[in-house]
């Protein structure tokens, strides 16, 4: 039963690999039959773990009915989105964000939920770390603005360089990992090799302070809350 669960489980979750839009995608009756057995496996398990539990703990139990739930909503999503797919009217199915419920959510993934359990309890405290290095962001932003917007520089692709704040914002966030450097300093350093220096110090901060201060931060988080939950076991 239990790799019977696992097997349907992984068969739901790899569908989004062919449903559309997708790298190889199958005729749409294809998914949803396949899905239709899953979420019908899926259900049957569920009745079968109902039989075998008193009634008033099944009910009790936060997982049964978040399982209950995304069922309900996997096959109402289905049927919306191929309805409208018969009057050729695009839509997006949104209930694909619920398929690990699934996964996390069935009696035998124990482990699965302890991890995942610890993760959530781990977010609250590495908020003020993140709001912290966002404000770094924010305004290393505002002062690329008040430098570059107003010298009338331009890109590679001779776009405006720097002039629209969220865009030197998302610019900046790729700049953290460092997929977009040196290219988005090169206008600036172009007009001047002083200007590299912002941009130095900006990775110096962000990436090498604050990506470390962020990686410790949420690794002993979730040391500590794996610790409390297997009984200061150390696993």
């Amino acid at each position: 039963m239990q790799a019977t669960t696992y097997f349907f489980i992984f068969l739901n979750l790899s569908l989004v690999l062919f449903e559309e839009p997708a790298v190889y995608p199958l005729p749409f009756l294809a998914t949803s039959l396949i899905e239709v057995l899953c979420l019908l496996v899926f259900s049957v398990r569920l009745m079968h773990f109902a039989k075998v539990t008193p009634r008033n703990i099944f009910w009790k139990d936060t997982k049964n009915i978040c399982v209950m739930v995304a069922i309900l909503m996997s096959l109402t999503d289905l049927a919306v989105f191929g309805a409208l797919r018969i009057y050729n009217v695009r839509s997006v199915r949104w209930s694909r964000i619920v398929r690990p419920i699934f996964l996390i959510n069935f009696a035998e993934s124990r482990q699965i939920r302890r991890a995942f359990r610890s993760i959530r309890n781990t977010f609250p405290e590495i908020t003020y770390v993140f709001l912290l290095f966002m404000f770094s962001v924010l305004m290393f932003s505002l002062m690329a603005l008040k430098l570059f917007g107003e010298r009338n520089l331009q890109t590679a692709e001779g776009l405006p360089y720097f002039t629209n704040y969220l865009e030197i914002v998302f610019d900046l966030y790729v700049l953290v990992t460092t997929a977009n450097s040196p290219d988005v300093m090169m206008p600036a350093f172009d007009f001047s090799w002083w200007y590299a220096l912002f941009f130095i110090t900006y990775v110096i901060i962000n990436t090498y302070i604050f990506m470390s201060v962020f990686l410790a931060v949420v690794y002993n988080n979730y040391r500590k809350h794996l610790k409390v939950m297997y009984g200061g076991v150390n696993s």
